[in-house]
């Protein structure tokens, strides 16, 4: 009987170092959000790769930081739990960034799982510096594999997968082979029009956002979509509409645009703000939008 491989192959980094990318290249999917801006991811979100032989498990988390109110707190524990359920564990950092034995690095060093160190951006400096990079980290992680890639470009993504592979677990699948991710189709609605706040919206804005979907009823030929876009104080409420609701439009419009694409169907969708106050550090509030405290 031919052996199947299964497991968890979790990425872990810091803000913007291209761990939605990465992973959304890795699965061939869109399943992460993208922006430029830090904070992007805020839960933990899984992407399934399913072959005959094998399903790879692979989690995007959010960027590791220095929680300043309960959202970032909650932030942080969905990357604890990374660590604990991962069977792989993918250190993704910068082809700019100085190698250095920070706290991440030091928890990853004392881990007894094999670890995959992706040094990412590689399109963006040149092969004397990489080489010199991928020395000093070898220094570091002695163990581990050290592949370059620009997850942007998708290159080199198939060593990625050989390495995953060589260490991958026999296991039998932990989902169903027809899955792509854990998450509800209003989740990702919900993270489309975040997505666009983030895209449209400056300062901290986009950081003092929530969104939750009210309504989704579908028909036919259509699809019908009511979110609510929570605000955690009164004067943002303004901006966040613009002069006579033309910001808000433009993310309805955007987020409308890429939703249609995605599910094949005339979306219908109504966007309303909300002011909830300091959400971000309120622990019922927080439950409800699903973070775990």
């Amino acid at each position: 009987m031919t052996k199947h491989q299964a497991g968890f192959v979790n990425i872990i980094g810091k803000p913007n170092v291209g761990k939605s990318t990465l992973m959304n290249a890795l699965t061939g999917e869109n399943i992460s959000i993208i922006t430029p801006k830090a904070q992007t991811t805020r839960q933990r979100i899984l992407g399934i790769v399913n072959e005959e032989n094998y399903q790879i498990v692979f989690s995007d988390t959010p960027g590791i930081l220095q929680p300043q109110y309960r959202l970032q707190q909650a932030m942080m524990r969905e990357v604890e739990s990374a660590f604990e359920d991962a069977d792989i564990i993918l250190y993704l950092v910068e082809a700019g960034e100085m190698p250095e034995q920070n706290d991440i690095a030091e928890r990853i060093i004392k881990t007894e799982l094999p670890v995959i160190l992706i040094i990412n951006k590689i399109d963006l400096t040149d092969q004397a510096a990489l080489e010199n990079k991928i020395n000093r980290w070898q220094e570091i992680f002695p163990t581990a594999d050290i592949i370059p890639v620009s997850a942007l470009l998708k290159a080199n993504l198939q060593s990625v997968f050989r390495s995953i592979l060589e260490k991958l677990p026999e296991n039998p699948p932990y989902y169903d082979k027809d899955e792509l991710t854990d998450k509800t189709v209003r989740y990702f609605v919900a993270e489309k029009i975040r997505e666009k706040i983030l895209l449209n919206y400056q300062k901290e804005i986009p950081y003092s956002v929530e969104v939750a979907v009210d309504q989704f009823k579908e028909s036919d030929n259509l699809i019908h979509i009511i979110a609510y876009i929570f605000i955690a104080r009164e004067s943002q409420k303004a901006i966040l509409l613009g002069h006579q609701g033309s910001a808000i439009k433009r993310v309805g419009t955007q987020a409308r645009r890429d939703l249609e694409e995605w599910l094949g169907k005339k979306i219908f969708l109504e966007l309303s703000v909300k002011v909830l106050k300091d959400w971000r550090d309120s622990e019922k509030e927080l439950r409800k939008f699903g973070y775990d405290l």
